[in-house]
């Protein structure tokens, strides 16, 4: 799908309080089953569990429209049945991916356990959309777990991925957050809920290291010619067609953790199941935005190594990608030998694939419309400087857009060395200075989801049944590039710094 560019995003969200009367199948749901049309290995039919009493949460409207259809329609009692799993939508084929994955570095297999895709809307341009529901209950995947999700969590990938795609950044789309209200135990009694996620496909690293693991050629080759029809219809060299495969995964996926890095966000859980071949971002339980400037900055409760810390999401994008890429091995040349020649020389562009969009955006974040040859160390000064004072990201960098340098962090040596430096860069390129602010007012949000912004609108809306904060808090991210005063809290960062913070998965 195509994701608007920074600055334009008109992403509105609207809550509800409770629903109207409608007719199923008249807000204009579309779905086809393709995945249904792979092979058996690849799913099993399930349906959504029950609910006792669904209640509309929150639908995105914008959301809506993109899949074609009509948001006031969605919210009625039929429509919210189909949102929550107590009806099906009309056409659905409902079932459970199987995939596998490393977490964490182990291999396991693993599928949807709380999952349920229930087909693919075309949209009105004609592409295919997977309509997903998420803690739909139990599948033959769920390994002994409830199939179940908790409204926090759900609210949570709700506001993050809300952001993400204001960003301009690739992502899975939340559609609606249904209660379900029925408590959902985990280490505490909390409310459940149903999130719809919306993804151009689940296709994932993990779903083509399930199907290596059958060791049926065939199956692998249904499932990377489903993948290029659907994704990479581009890919025209019939002579390689898998090769094309890997090579533009690699290159969606190098720019994808280029983007998360320009903006501070970390992953948390870069686990091979959690990448998508579609180079979407999937999967926002850990996930968390930096405040001051740390490259080792972890916030996941699991990730006790610091394996997916923020300075490592890169090169473990490329260790991912050389498990997607061990996968293909059978089909990229009869010659095993040759096929891990061809295979290696893709991954081992990724460091520079990576690098090239990386600096790019560095260059728009600085108003560097030219490339001169210390951009590099222009960049890397500036973030040296960061690490040791803490200086937070985001503001560091609005700052330098909005050209108000006075706060004490920056009364410094070593920034004021920089800044000067950074002006006669721009001088000496005859970069006008309209033109830089220009660039970098769309390349540097004043609005990102601090974590303790987060948090309020989850407490307020899990513990207390309030949506002002979480209306308010989607408000500011619809428009991350724009400042006003309504937005001015939500630009500011955690008095503490988010010392102690922690993030968790929320299954």
């Amino acid at each position: 799908m195509e994701h608007r560019s920074p600055g334009n995003s008109q992403f509105e969200s609207v809550t509800a309080e409770g629903e109207g009367k409608g007719v199923a199948g008249t807000a204009g749901w579309n779905l086809k089953n393709s995945y249904a049309r792979l092979p058996a290995e690849f799913y099993t039919t399930a349906a959504p569990t029950v609910v006792r009493a669904p209640k509309l949460v929150v639908l995105n409207a914008a959301v809506a429209r993109l899949l074609g259809l009509e948001p006031t329609l969605l919210n009625t009692v039929e429509q919210v049945a189909c949102l929550d799993g107590n009806q099906l939508l009309p056409g659905s084929t409902p079932l459970a991916q199987a995939y596998a994955g490393h977490q964490f570095g182990g291999f396991t297999m693993l599928g949807d356990g709380r999952a349920i895709l229930l087909g693919e809307q075309q949209t009105p341009s004609g592409a295919l959309m997977d309509v997903q529901l998420k803690g739909a209950g139990q599948t033959a995947y769920s390994r002994r777990g409830d199939g179940r999700a908790s409204l926090g969590p759900m609210l949570r990938e709700y506001i993050i991925s809300h952001a993400m795609y204001a960003l301009g950044i690739p992502t899975t789309l939340s559609l609606a957050v249904v209660a379900t209200g029925e408590p959902v135990y985990r280490n505490q009694v909390e409310p459940g809920a149903v999130l719809t996620r919306i993804a151009a496909s689940h296709l994932r690293v993990g779903t083509f290291q399930y199907a290596a693991t059958r060791q049926e050629v065939p199956i692998l080759r249904a499932l990377a010619d489903y993948t290029i029809h659907r994704h990479f219809p581009q890919i025209k060299d019939p002579s390689n067609p898998y090769l094309e495969l890997l090579r533009m995964v690699t290159e969606r996926q190098a720019a994808l953790v280029a983007q998360w890095m320009l903006v501070g966000f970390i992953h948390g859980v870069m686990n091979t199941d959690n990448v998508s071949i579609a180079g979407e971002t999937i999967d926002y339980g850990p996930c968390a935005f930096m405040n001051g400037y740390d490259p080792g900055t972890v916030y996941s409760s699991i990730d006790h190594q610091g394996r997916y810390a923020y300075q490592n999401q890169p090169a473990i994008c490329q260790w991912n990608l050389a498990r997607f890429a061990e996968t293909l091995i059978p089909l990229l040349h009869d010659d095993t030998d040759q096929a891990i020649v061809l295979a290696t020389e893709v991954i081992r562009q990724f460091p520079d694939i990576y690098q090239q969009n990386w600096l790019s955006g560095m260059r728009r974040k600085l108003g560097m419309l030219d490339i001169q040859s210390d951009d590099q160390s222009l960049v890397d000064q500036l973030l040296d400087w960061m690490n040791r004072h803490q200086a937070d990201f985001t503001n560091t960098f609005r700052d330098l857009t909005m050209d108000r340098c006075q706060a004490a962090v920056y009364d410094d040596a070593q920034f004021q060395h920089w800044l000067s430096r950074w002006k006669h860069h721009l001088a000496v390129a005859g970069i006008a200075w309209n033109k830089a602010q220009a660039m970098m007012q769309q390349s540097n949000p004043a609005v990102i989801p601090r974590n303790y912004r987060v948090e309020e609108a989850l407490s307020a809306a899990v513990e207390h049944q309030d949506l002002e904060p979480l209306n308010r808090l989607l408000t500011a991210l619809s428009k991350p590039y724009e400042e006003s005063p309504a937005n001015q809290p939500y630009r500011q960062p955690p008095s503490d710094g988010d010392v102690g913070y922690c993030t968790y998965c929320g299954t």
